[in-house]
Order: C-alpha cells, then structure tokens, then sequence
C-alpha cells in the first residue's frame, strides 16, 4: 500500500507500513512478523462494514514510526544513562495481502491456507479483520491440524460462545474443532454485555474466565503471565484474539460492541507486546473494527495500527 497523501516527508522520520509482499523478498529470507487482511464481515450479529478495516489499519500505520524508544534507566549515582532505542525497520516484516471472500466455507479454507503459510515462513502472524469470526480459521491456519497442544487467549467483552456461525461464535467453533477449552483464557469479560446461558457454559466447559474487574485489581503483567501459562500448559502454539471491543468505547467507538468501561487503549497495547514478546504465541488478530464508522480522527484503526507495532516490538523482545 502506498503511504496516503498529505503526510509531510522527513528523511530523518521514516514511517512504519509499506511492508513487502513475500515473493518480493530475497529467496530464502525468514520473515519475523507476517501480516494477512481477512476481510469479513457478512456473519456479523451487528450491521458492519468491518471489510474494510484491514486496508485501513494499512494506511494508519504510516502515521507512526518504527522506532521504539526503551524506558530511560534510573540513576545510579547520580548518572544518568542514555535510553536505548530499537529499530523496527531491522525486522523483516512481510504483508501477505487480503484473502479474498472469506465469509463462506471456501473462504474459510483460503484464510486456512493462507495462514498456515504465513505462519510457516515467519515467527509470528498477525491477521487483520475483519469481524471476530475470522479468529476461527486464523488459529486453525496458525496452528496446523494438530489442536492437541494449542491454547488461546481472548482480549474480549464477550464469551463468543454462541451457536450458530457468527462473529459470535468463534470459541464455541475453535472447541468444536478440537481444541482444549481448559487451555482457552478469556480476558476482559464484561457485565451486562453476556447471558447467564453463555457464562454457565464457559463454566462447564473450563475456560478460565478473566473478569474486567480483576484488570483494575491485578497487574496486567500478572494476569498474562497467568493466561500464557494455562494456554500454553501443552507446549503448542498459542493463538491470541485481540477483539478491540474489549476497550472502553471512548477509544473504540468503531467498535459495535464496545462496551463504557472497558479496559483503555494502552492495556491493549500492553497485551499486543507481552503476548508477541512469548515464542509460544505464533498467531495473533486484530477483530471487531468498523473502519466506516470511526470518528474523524480515526482512534478506533489508529489504535489498531499501533497494536501491530506493539506486537513487532514484542517479537524484537524474543
């Protein structure tokens, strides 16, 4: 994609996106951070045109650079040392372009495919939805055909364990296809935005649940210390849905189903690098943004722009 108009120019000032389809790296080359467009939309339980968000976190990123600037150390008799700062651009990072129709059985398949490629040529791959039923086919895609050892961790308001094939179902659906519910954590769920049938139903099947509330109470470092241990318990990979409609709707108002309350931006920032920072975490998506609908000032794809930068920076911290 190329960089939007009306962004001033800066040799000095490189801006982050405009990365490379795979075939337009060097034969050979191991890719960090791969990215795939799913672009679906047509199973949602609210209107949306959540289609058209992964070009549009594209075009946000140039709004930032890849630099990442280190927390300054303390001082050590009274000297003061000059913070470290990481390069992004040293990354090889590798845009797998958007799946084509992914809103049916076929299309599923292609976001499987494509995945799996992905994930085989690169430590880790972000998918940029896309309304949350892409989380289905983009963990099965990272994680391979053998769900024995895979977890995953949800970044959600809502339990997603719905009947039916939705934006609303995904980890009823990922359970169905093999996975071990006991190695699913569900961070951020909320009040008022669930059913007493759905919230037994994570009881009884053993996810551990992660109430918004015991955000507020624990480090947030903490409870994702805890969430990768139970997903990765196995060894496998671990898969993590970063539904955006867990923020509080002052920072996600593109979010249908976001919901006063939520936990801020920079928490989930926070958990975009704390998650890709961990070798077992292989996949990671982004759902649940309706580009269309954003304000004028674009927080909701912004904010979804910068957890791609956090989750590259977590990778450089491997």
């Amino acid at each position: 994609m190329t960089k939007p108009s009306g962004l001033s120019h800066d040799a000095l000032w490189p801006r982050a996106g405009g990365w490379p389809a795979p075939s337009e790296l060097p034969a050979g080359t191991r890719i960090d951070v791969s990215l795939v467009g799913v672009p679906a939309s047509q199973t949602s339980l609210s209107a949306t045109n959540a289609h058209e968000t992964p070009d549009a976190i594209r075009s946000a990123l140039f709004r930032y650079s890849p630099a990442l600037m280190q927390d300054r150390r303390l001082p050590e008799k009274g000297v003061r040392n000059n913070p470290d700062i990481v390069n992004l651009d040293e990354l090889t990072v590798a845009d797998f372009g958007n799946v084509s129709e992914p809103d049916s059985p076929a299309g599923e398949a292609r976001t499987i495919a494509v995945m799996a490629d992905a994930a085989k040529a690169s430590e880790l791959v972000i998918a940029l939805g896309g309304d949350n039923s892409v989380t289905v086919a983009a963990a099965l895609g990272a994680w391979g055909s053998d769900l024995s050892t895979a977890g995953l961790i949800t970044l959600d308001a809502h339990y997603d364990l719905r009947d039916g094939v939705s934006n609303g179902s995904p980890v009823r659906r990922l359970i169905e296809a093999g996975l071990n519910p006991q190695r699913i954590v569900q961070i951020g769920i909320q009040d008022f935005a669930n059913s007493v049938a759905y919230a037994r139903r994570a009881h009884e099947l053993g996810i551990t649940v992660i109430h918004r509330d015991e955000l507020a109470r624990r480090p947030l470092a903490e409870i994702m210390s805890e969430a990768l241990a139970i997903a990765g318990a196995a060894g496998g990979p671990v898969h993590v849905d970063l539904d955006v409609d867990v923020c509080d709707r002052s920072v996600a108002p593109a979010c249908p189903a976001s919901v006063p309350g939520g936990i801020s931006a920079y928490e989930l920032r926070q958990v975009a690098r704390i998650a890709a920072a961990h070798p077992q975490v292989r996949s990671l998506d982004l759902t649940e943004i309706d580009a269309t609908t954003d304000t004028p000032d674009g927080r909701t794809v912004r904010l979804a722009a910068l957890c791609v930068l956090e989750a590259l920076a977590g990778v450089s911290q491997r």
